[in-house]
């Protein structure tokens, strides 16, 4: 816990303004509050996804994104075997062979609506891209960008490693929480150079977290060891990334994807395109 701490301490004041940032955030009115069918046509075949009625922010700036077409013609510009694939960048439409691409998209984030354990990263998810936790603490969604999640299986004994790795990282979450609650006096102790107060507060900021950590569900659910270890997925990247969403039919299209040759970023070495999308009306 030390180093956590330590950590704490020597940004604090970056951490404060990055917490302001959900000044630049969207929140989509709530317009669906039940579960949403759209059909993408790729280059290489149709793919159907399910958009969760229980994550309608990031559900209705899809739908709304559709309807303007504003997927039409994007490339999928990150492709990684039995991880994901990755699009929603408007740039890429006129990208030119070679061009880094993955910065693009609207001029607003999407506050995070992350469902855990219920949504997970199964294979075929489908989750919102984001900007890494250092400059976006708070796990806001790209405006635009999505992947879908092909994942690999796992068996018991790697699942128990990733849920070791994961404990201690909830706890870690948990432990900067408690901090940020306590800025100001951990900052008037630091400028007063008061080790012995700040051994103090990190020892019962410890106990804390620990006391926390008991109450909450930080380990894998049955669901997700038996998916994890026969459909496989993505589980390192539970609980940080916005799911809102899975792939019905389809999966045959993204595995196509997922198989195509592609350069040292990770984009397809002949191009892949979003045709168009549009919402099922049933």
């Amino acid at each position: 816990m030390t180093s956590i701490l330590r950590l704490f301490l020597t940004s604090a004041l970056t951490f404060t303004c990055l917490l302001n940032a959900s000044a630049n955030s969207v929140s989509s009115p709530m317009n669906h509050n039940s579960d949403v069918l759209v059909d993408m046509n790729t280059s290489l075949g149709q793919i159907r996804l399910l958009l969760y009625g229980d994550t309608p922010a990031h559900l209705n700036n899809f739908v709304k994104l559709v309807n303007e077409g504003y997927y039409d013609g994007v490339l999928f510009h990150r492709v990684i075997n039995d991880f994901m694939i990755q699009t929603g960048d408007p740039d890429s439409r006129e990208a030119t062979p070679g061009q880094h691409l993955g910065a693009g998209g609207p001029d607003y984030k999407i506050d995070a609506e992350i469902i855990y354990p219920k949504h997970f990263h199964k294979r075929g998810a489908l989750a919102a891209a984001r900007q890494a936790d250092a400059v976006n603490p708070q796990r806001q969604s790209s405006g635009s960008q999505f992947y879908i999640v092909t994942g690999r299986t796992y068996t018991p004994e790697q699942l128990a490693q990733f849920e070791k790795q994961m404990i201690m990282s909830r706890k870690q979450e948990i432990f900067r929480s408690l901090a940020d609650a306590h800025r100001d006096t951990i900052m008037t102790m630091r400028r007063n150079r008061d080790q012995a107060g700040l051994q103090a507060m990190q020892e019962r900021l410890a106990e804390e977290t620990e006391r926390k950590a008991e109450t909450m569900l930080l380990g894998f659910t049955p669901e997700q060891t038996e998916v994890y270890t026969t459909l496989g997925g993505t589980p390192h990247l539970d609980g940080s990334y916005t799911v809102f969403g899975e792939v019905v039919s389809g999966m045959d299209i993204v595995d196509k994807i997922q198989k195509v040759e592609t350069d040292s970023a990770d984009r397809p070495k002949e191009d892949v395109r979003v045709i168009s999308m549009k919402v099922v009306k049933e």
